[in-house]
């Protein structure tokens, strides 16, 4: 085991990892293991509040654009009745201060946005939908 400190989300966790070894089982440790009282939160700077995610799509229809990980939407390309082509851009969704850019998977007319730009979206949330 190994003692590890890990910030998600702006918080601080002390963690303790596994090691193993290439066949995946336990590789021998001579360290110590800390009990799992010692993981509590570490205090960490205060950070403003991460926006609120939008909920995966349930069912994903046939004209959904989903997302293709989790993010903050950076923009919508398209406007509501806007005719686009396949593999037209639409959107572009930012992770990790990556840019992935969201392209029409077949040619149709936008029918909804359902997201704005700065939301906080999850992997497979819809973002629009072609008619």
């Amino acid at each position: 085991m190994k003692k590890l400190r890990v910030t998600v989300e702006g918080k601080a966790y002390e963690v303790l990892v596994e090691m193993l070894d290439e066949a995946g089982a336990p590789a021998p440790v001579a360290a110590p293991s800390a009990s799992p009282a010692s993981l509590a939160p570490v205090a960490a700077p205060v950070a403003s509040p991460a926006p609120k995610p939008a909920a995966p799509a349930a069912a994903g229809g046939a004209g959904d654009i989903p997302s293709p990980l989790a993010g903050k939407v950076v923009s919508i390309d398209v406007k509501v009745g806007q005719a686009v082509e396949e593999g037209a851009q639409v959107a572009t969704v930012e992770a990790m201060k990556m840019n992935t850019y969201i392209y029409a998977p077949r040619a149709g007319t936008v029918a909804a946005i359902l997201v704005n730009a700065g939301d906080g979206v999850e992997e497979g949330a819809t973002l629009l939908r072609l008619g």
